[in-house]
């Protein structure tokens, strides 16, 4: 065992710290809405297309702070429920992905869960540290 006092600084890593309380959050809102059958991450996947319209993949890609293929895997379930329709773009590259009513309804039936479970992670963190979280994610670097 290494009890170099230089490594035993990264027992206190915000890299790992951040990664492990993302994952406690994603659970948090995955569990309120498994009774609709949709995961947190699809969810506001689903929020954003509702609000911005239809996006390319590569936009939904930055919007969300997702990889490519990651979203890709997300949309081709959400395309196989009939949640999202993904056609060609302008340029024959692109595939812009759009929002299918029965989204729409998955959004609107799903939006109490996910209050519930907004509720639940902003009082587990406290209003002053959710906003902080907000600040952080907008920001490419602290």
């Amino acid at each position: 065992m290494n009890t170099d006092p230089e490594f035993l600084e990264c027992a206190d890593c915000l890299c790992l710290a951040a990664r492990r309380a993302a994952r406690s959050i994603t659970r948090a809102f995955d569990r309120e809405l498994r009774p609709h059958h949709i995961r947190g991450t699809q969810f506001s996947l689903l929020v954003n297309l509702e609000l911005r319209g239809p996006q390319s993949i590569g936009d939904l890609a930055d919007i969300l702070g997702t990889d490519r293929t990651t979203l890709t895997r997300n949309l081709a379930l959400l395309e196989k429920q009939s949640l999202v329709k993904i056609r060609s773009g302008d340029d024959a590259r692109a595939r812009i992905v759009s929002i299918l009513p029965k989204g729409k309804g998955m959004v609107a039936r799903g939006f109490p869960a996910w209050r519930k479970a907004q509720a639940a992670v902003t009082a587990s963190l406290g209003s002053e540290m959710a906003d902080s979280l907000r600040r952080l994610a907008q920001t490419s670097s602290p």
